[in-house]
This record gives structure tokens, sequence and C-alpha cells, in this order.
């Protein structure tokens, strides 16, 4: 059967005549006015005032202490220490001296810092194996090319966990001590578990199925990062759980940082004891340092943070700040339109009058 042809002509192509396609749908278009534009930029104005306000107020009721460590107190011989490759499987301690004026009161967080180290560069955190982190037994001992150099040690044996970025963990560790105005020196107690994500902590980082095995059986055949000083299931010797791949500092650092200049999570203040129930108390404090971790080849520093956190989380003044530039400017273009109206508009004159 021969195909029935369609309309041809001029208007074969012109759409139906409905009032959907001929765009005769009811609309409704504001009329935009003085009356009604001028007091919105006003309403706008106010209300990005009032929330940069509200969020400044929040963010300067956290109290926050930054302590630069590394070349303070005796750190500085731990610093020169540190310039000397050779060494690096040296230990050293230092101590560093600080007054806390004012108590801060709640939950305190303990933080370290590094400044001028690059976490973001894509070919550092490309350097991982996140199934050998995930725990599979073939990536153990087969580690991804992309931990390239550091897949292997010099004897051949894979390394565990691989990369770049868990070679260059932190691995400062730090005491903190209270020296109250009376009685004697308390060490601080806080608490080392428990400062990773949940998804992180079930889900990116598992060991491997030990099988009834040791867990440094479960490792056996593989090494160390070059640069680290005891294998990953000796992470945390007074805690076996906190061991392999889910050892809570490994989790943090592997989480690579967005800045050059950043500071992680390292121990909340555990406030079951006195004298640090409601806090961290006024009076004198002593770090005791040990110190590992170079940055002379970086130029970077080191630093530790002391802080409360909020709702809004700890002390970053960017959005209150963006918040009231916004409200200012809106606030300037308003006044910029009301003058233009007031000068040219009010009595029904047009602008090109």
């Amino acid at each position: 059967m021969g195909k029935v042809k369609g309309k041809s002509g001029p208007l074969a192509r012109r759409p139906d005549n409905s009032a959907f396609k001929q765009q005769r749908l009811p609309a409704w278009s504001p009329m935009l006015t003085a009356n009604t534009v001028l007091p919105f930029f006003y309403l706008m104005a106010l209300i990005c005032m009032l929330l940069g306000v509200w969020l400044l107020l929040t963010v300067q009721s956290t109290q926050e202490i930054k302590l630069d460590y590394t070349e303070a107190g005796t750190c500085d011989i731990c610093f020169e220490k540190r310039k000397n490759v050779s060494n690096a499987a040296q230990t050293c301690t230092c101590t560093v001296v600080f007054p806390i004026k004012k108590a801060l009161k709640g939950d305190v967080f303990f933080y370290y810092g590094l400044q001028n180290f690059h976490q973001n560069l894509r070919r550092y955190m490309d350097s991982r194996d996140d199934g050998q982190m995930v725990g599979r037994k073939t990536n153990l001992k087969n580690p991804s090319s992309y931990c390239e150099p550091f897949t292997k040690n010099q004897n051949g044996l894979p390394i565990a966990p691989c990369g770049a970025v868990a070679n260059s963990i932190f691995n400062d560790s730090f005491t903190l001590t209270y020296h109250g105005s009376s009685g004697p020196s308390i060490r601080v107690p806080l608490l080392r578990k428990g400062i990773t994500w949940y998804t992180d902590k079930n889900v990116k980082y598992r060991n491997p199925k030990n099988d009834n095995m040791t867990l440094a059986q479960v490792f056996e055949g593989t090494a160390q990062p070059l640069y680290w000083q005891k294998p990953v299931y000796e992470l945390d010797p007074l805690d076996p759980t906190n061991n392999g791949f889910i050892n809570d500092d490994l989790i943090v650092w592997m989480r690579e940082a967005a800045f050059p200049n950043f500071k992680k999570l390292y121990g909340v203040l555990y406030r079951a004891s006195q004298p640090f129930t409601k806090g961290l108390p006024a009076g004198n404090y002593t770090i005791n340092i040990s110190y590992n971790f170079p940055v002379q080849y970086f130029q970077g520093r080191k630093e530790v943070v002391l802080t409360t956190l909020t709702w809004f989380g700890g002390q970053n003044h960017f959005l209150p700040v963006a918040y009231l530039v916004t409200s200012c400017l809106i606030l300037l273009i308003a006044i910029l339109l009301t003058v233009a109206w007031w000068k040219f508009g009010k009595n029904g004159k047009r602008m090109e009058e």
C-alpha cells in the first residue's frame, strides 16, 4: 500500500492553532517599578546584614589558641637535627611552654597544622591504592601502579600502605600537661579514637580478613612505607584494635586537604575527671613533642591548635564577611537607584528627558 502524503507548501510546518503552540496561554509579567524594586533591594541588604552579623558573633564566640612549635621552646634543636636526612631514624623530643589566660569551656579539640604542604597536587592525591586500603588481599601484595615509586621497597617487598600519601604521614606526637596554681602537674587526657568519619572507618578503610591470624601475620610479606618508623600493624601499641588500615591517625591523614595550609584532628579533650570537666582551665601548659616530621624541604611550618566549636564549626570568618560585603554592595546599589529615581523618575519624567 502506498504511503499517505502529508501536507505540502509554505504552511506545511505551521504549528497547530492551539493556545499552547501559538503562545496564547495566560501569563503574569511583573511590572518592575521603583515602588517594587527599591524595597526589595533594601530588604535583601537587611537580610544579608543580619545573617552576617549573626554568623560573625557565632564565629567570635569560639575560643582558639594557635601555637607554632616549628622552632619554639627547645624544638629549635630538633628543627636543626631534621635538616639532615641521615638523622631521620633518630628520635628527638622537645618541650614548649605556653599559657591559657582564659579557660576554654566545653569540648576542646586538639589539632595539628601544617603550612605550605600541598596535599591537593593531583599526582600526590592519585598516589594511593583504595583497593588495598579497603582490605583486598590481592591489592595487599600487588599494589596499584598509581603508587609508583612507593609500591615496593629496595628488597622487592610490596609496601602496605603504598603511595605518597601514606608515605608522608604526619608522625609527630604530643603530650599536653597542665600546671595549676596549686597542686601537682596533671596530664591532659585526650581521646585519640573516634576522630574519624563513620564512612571512613567502616566503608573506605578495612583490614584484610585475618582468618584467625594475628594482624602481623596478615601483613606478613609486606614492608612498611619508606619513611615510616614502624609497620602499619604496630601504629598504636596501646590499643590493638586501632592498628592496620583502620588506625584513626592514618585515616585522618589520608583525607587530603584542599589547601596548602590546613589542620587535622589529633584528639578531643576527655572531660571525665577534674579539673577538666568543664573544659581546659586557665593556667600554664606544657606540650612534650616527639619531633619527627621534617618541614624544611618545603619551607613549611608546624603548629598545634586548641579550639572550641559551635554549630557553625571553628573560627572561619569567610562566610560572615561574605554576607556583610554582599549586604554593603546591595545597599550601595539600592542607594544609587534611589538617587536616580528621585532625580529623574519621581515626577514621571523619563530618563532621556
